[in-house]
């Protein structure tokens, strides 16, 4: 396995439309492995092949509990509610933004043995499926923001988290 490269913003792949899997091959295997492997190394929640540079329909999550998602060829086929929060991407680093997703999402695509799956994630998970989802078309979270965070506004978010975490700590020793 290999930590790979994210492509940044202003690289015209991830403005391009990823072409499906015709074939679950050991490349395609070696890819959701070196995806998964990056990911972790990041500590991000979502990855996305064209974000290392493969036009090909897979993206990967990594839910907050740990589980993996490997999503292959998918494709959106529920949606319900709405929730608007704070989203970033590794394809575009110290860039933050709040974006307006569906609440809950079901997502059906294949995984690597080619079985078909089904997944539902609710907050954060929708999030994620729907924002790897959208690179797959080319399209980034700044294209569907409801507005962008300042980086005085960023700071005063990770201030008001870091105060939060604390108080977390004290209430658990």
């Amino acid at each position: 396995m290999a930590i790979l490269s994210i492509v940044k913003e202003g690289d015209e792949i991830l403005r391009k439309k990823s072409r499906p899997v015709e074939q679950i091959t050991p490349r395609i295997l070696t890819l959701l492995d070196d995806m998964r492997e990056t990911l972790e190394d990041i500590g991000g929640a979502g990855l996305a092949a064209v974000q290392v540079g493969v036009l090909r329909r897979i993206y990967i999550v990594i839910d907050e509990n740990g589980k993996l998602y490997e999503l292959i060829n998918p494709e959106i086929i529920y949606t319900a509610g709405e929730q608007e929060e704070l989203e970033g991407c590794l394809s575009l680093p110290g860039v933050w933004g709040i974006t307006r997703r569906p609440a809950k999402v079901t997502v059906r695509a294949l995984n690597r043995k080619g079985e078909t799956v089904e997944y539902t994630g609710e907050e954060l998970l929708a999030r994620a499926f729907c924002h790897e989802y959208d690179h797959l078309d080319g399209i980034l979270y700044t294209d569907k923001a409801v507005r962008m965070l300042t980086a005085e506004e960023l700071e005063e978010m990770e201030n008001e988290q870091s105060k939060s975490n604390r108080r977390r700590r004290r209430r658990r020793n």
